[in-house]
């Protein structure tokens, strides 16, 4: 039995040292130690050994098992150590090599043109505010010059939710709200979403728009050409080229399209301009005196005038997206181009 555990220790010790990957080390320390091994195996026979060299076997028993558990921690240590080694050797960072680059994220072109408009408007002395999209009847069409069954609701057809309670179809209730709560003068934009029932290459039925106000005293037509036209050179550029044509809006008297040179052709003429060279830029006017007096305005001491341009129509343009409905379809590969 002695003999056996001398043979056991030696040949132990000579395959651990031999070891050279962490599996094989465990199939070695199963052989001698796990519940079929060969030391176990002589542990359970002790009951056979004579009694009076139990004692001595079963120490010498006892001082194999320590040695093997040992040089196996030993080697298992060399072992993990070792391999860390290699791990790092192949993940180490050459910080001589050169970058791969960083992909960095950008705004969206329609939150890129909102912000700048928004910036330009402040730096012309304008107040941002925000109001519902969720809007009622009144706030949207009556309060607006566009009462029940007015015939100009057929030029907007609306997305309602009760009888009285619809997504907001332009952001002109603003003009409402900032006439109910802020006394003469002021300056106010609006930006926001807007929902109407209309699709096509340049329609979407959600877009955004922005809704601007100015209420003095004294305010013409004029105040406002001036003030679209400084607008229309910033955003353009100095050699942009403005046209008016005649509309109708029943919130104000009169009201004016205009239009600017078509960003995507410069004015040569394209499908987007329908061969005219010109986009659409602002609609506007000077603000109703019914409108006026309805938000509780002295009508003969302040005058007004307000316009609402469309942001993605100006994106549209200014970037040459031929389909409005790129904007919203979330296309990685658009979206890099704008970048």
């Amino acid at each position: 039995m002695k003999q056996k555990l001398e043979e056991i220790l030696q040949n132990g010790l000579k395959e651990i040292d031999s070891a050279n990957d962490l599996k094989v080390l465990d199939e070695i320390r199963v052989k001698y130690l796990g519940k079929t091994g060969q030391l176990t195996q002589i542990l359970r026979g002790m009951k056979d050994v004579p009694a009076e060299d139990r004692r001595e076997v079963g120490s010498l028993a006892n001082s194999v098992r320590q040695k093997l558990e040992e040089k196996l921690s030993e080697k298992l240590a060399a072992l993990e150590n070792a391999q860390l080694e290699l791990e790092m050797e192949k993940e180490k960072i050459d910080i001589t090599e050169p970058s791969k680059g960083v992909k960095r994220g950008a705004l969206h072109p329609l939150t890129r043109f909102n912000n700048k408009f928004i910036d330009l408007c402040v730096e012309m002395g304008f107040t941002v505010i925000q109001t519902p999209e969720i809007e009622t009847d009144y706030h949207n069409f009556e309060a607006l010059n566009v009462p029940k069954n007015h015939p100009a609701r057929d030029m907007q057809d609306s997305f309602y939710i009760t009888d009285n309670i619809l997504m907001r179809t332009h952001t002109s209730p603003a003009q409402v709200r900032a006439m109910e709560t802020m006394k003469p003068p002021f300056k106010i934009v609006c930006p926001g979403r807007v929902y109407r029932n209309d699709d096509d290459s340049s329609h979407s039925p959600i877009f955004n728009q922005f809704e601007a106000l100015v209420i003095d005293e004294n305010i013409g037509l004029q105040d406002f050409m001036i003030m679209v036209r400084e607008m229309a050179v910033r955003l353009y550029g100095k050699n942009v080229k403005m046209r008016v044509r005649p509309a109708y809006f029943p919130f104000t008297e009169p009201s004016i399209e205009i239009d600017a040179t078509c960003q995507m052709c410069q004015g040569k003429g394209c499908t987007l301009c329908k061969g005219t060279g010109y986009s659409e830029f602002f609609g506007g006017g000077i603000v109703n005196p019914a409108i006026l007096e309805m938000s509780g305005i002295d009508s003969n001491k302040y005058s007004g005038f307000a316009f609402g341009p469309g942001i993605d129509r100006s994106v549209m343009v200014t970037n040459k997206i031929p389909n409005i409905k790129y904007l919203f379809r979330n296309d990685l590969r658009f979206l890099k181009q704008m970048r």
